[in-house]
């Protein structure tokens, strides 16, 4: 990986798509450390308890720690992945949004423009969750808003106020990284949105570093027995990074076999192919949806006095990273929605016509229904293999955390698995498109 990036950077042109492409990534984390107007939150962040599993702490991860810290990019790219799942959805149920996506690079275009503003949408929306979240959280009796000059809070049509600049300045945080990414796709070395995603959760890693060589009171009074931890979670996760670049590797390959057919004075045809379908084919996909949904009673435990012992504080309580119940729902999630993207991914029977309409056929196999149903029979073993295997990357943190519970306080890297995927991914994505790009310029034509 490293070999190609040296050998870029040795061209010319692709030298100066990197160098666009780390001034947009240095824009986007000056923007993540500039605070929102009228908000004081502090160095210690609005995330109480940075080990707890719940929605808070997924966008923080995500956002590279701006929405612990409330700053401009709080919001970051969440808002756009959201609504590019949300339309990926939409134009599978709805028919006139399929026939867009078919209508070519026009429809294509048309898509785009309205996740851009389906993205602003919901970035206006958790703006504005966002605002009375930090008005209504206290800190020892002190909510996070600026106070007026005799301490107390605004009211009237300064409270008005104060509330729509912060929420129009985080929508447009949200819009602005998306120009951000999309000035990447256009001058830089491409995946845009992606990259932005790998910068943010990058950043945290020295944060991450330091409360894992420098932990807490709790972990002290073990003394030694913490310690002898580290170089273990330190091989775990090099062990991980090994495993989901193997995962992401491995494919299953359909063998294909083209009939010969004669055009005029010319043979075309009578090759033998394969189609290849990636293990893990939906990718990070449905760890985000399955930890998004189990985030949620968390999350709306954050708004709500529960009162102790009450069915309420058992309820909530269920949906904790460290429970036992929250690790069976989040396998039963993952595998539901890595069956629910790959059909969204792949149709049997299409691939089937085209293989027909190409004087194709896979060996041993008749063409027509045979064909399609072959095919979805490899596409549900591929996909529960995948799942299976993605499961085992987003549940060994949880399993982990409970084996450190035998401290005082469990070392908990719940959402390791999710964002080592996340980096993983989008490093082996760049380091494919790079290598791409640099055969396109050494190609040496039919001239040649």
């Amino acid at each position: 990986m490293f070999q190609t990036f040296i050998n870029a950077w040795k061209i010319a042109d692709l030298r100066k798509k990197m160098l666009f492409t780390a001034l947009i990534l240095l824009v986007f984390r000056i923007g993540a450390a500039i605070p929102v107007p009228f908000v004081d939150i502090g160095s210690a962040g609005i995330i109480a308890d940075p080990n707890a599993g719940n929605f808070m702490n997924y966008l923080s991860m995500m956002t590279g720690d701006a929405f612990n810290y409330g700053t401009i990019f709080a919001m970051s790219i969440t808002p756009y992945i959201n609504s590019s799942i949300i339309m990926q959805l939409l134009t599978v149920a709805i028919p006139a949004l399929e026939r867009l996506s078919k209508d070519g690079e026009e429809g294509r275009k048309k898509i785009a423009s309205i996740t851009r503003y389906v993205a602003v949408a919901l970035g206006l929306l958790q703006s504005t969750a966002y605002y009375f979240y930090l008005r209504n959280t206290k800190t020892n009796g002190v909510n996070f808003l600026l106070k007026d000059a005799s301490g107390a809070d605004f009211t009237g049509g300064w409270a008005v106020f104060q509330a729509i600049v912060i929420i129009l300045v985080l929508t447009a945080g949200t819009a602005l990284i998306m120009w951000l990414g999309e000035q990447i796709n256009e001058k830089g070395i491409g995946n845009g949105i992606s990259l932005i995603l790998f910068a943010g959760i990058v950043s945290r890693i020295p944060t991450m570093a330091t409360q894992l060589f420098h932990p807490t009171q709790g972990y002290i009074s073990r003394g030694g027995a913490y310690y002898a931890l580290v170089p273990i979670v330190v091989v775990c996760l090099l062990l991980m990074i090994a495993f989901i670049v193997w995962m992401d590797n491995s494919e299953r390959r359909i063998p294909v076999q083209y009939a010969k057919r004669v055009v005029g004075r010319k043979m075309y045809g009578g090759q033998s192919t394969h189609i290849p379908i990636k293990v893990n084919m939906s990718g990070v996909m449905p760890i985000i949806f399955a930890s998004s949904i189990l985030s949620l009673p968390p999350t709306i435990e954050l708004f709500m006095t529960v009162e102790e012992g009450s069915g309420w504080e058992t309820f909530f309580n269920l949906f904790q990273a460290q429970s036992p119940f929250y690790a069976v729902i989040y396998f039963v999630l993952i595998i539901f929605f890595a069956y629910f993207y790959a059909t969204i991914q792949y149709n049997p029977i299409e691939m089937a016509n085209n293989i027909r309409k190409n004087s194709g056929a896979i060996p041993g196999i008749r063409p027509g229904k045979p064909t399609s149903d072959y095919i979805s029979r490899i596409l549900s073993r591929i996909t529960l293999l995948g799942a299976l295997l993605l499961s085992v990357v987003a549940l060994f943190p949880i399993l982990f955390s409970q084996i450190t519970a035998l401290a005082q306080k469990p070392m908990n890297i719940s959402l390791g698995g999710t964002s080592i995927i996340i980096l993983v991914g989008v490093a082996l994505e760049t380091v494919k498109q790079l290598e791409s790009q640099m055969m396109m310029r050494h190609y040496k034509g039919f001239l040649d």
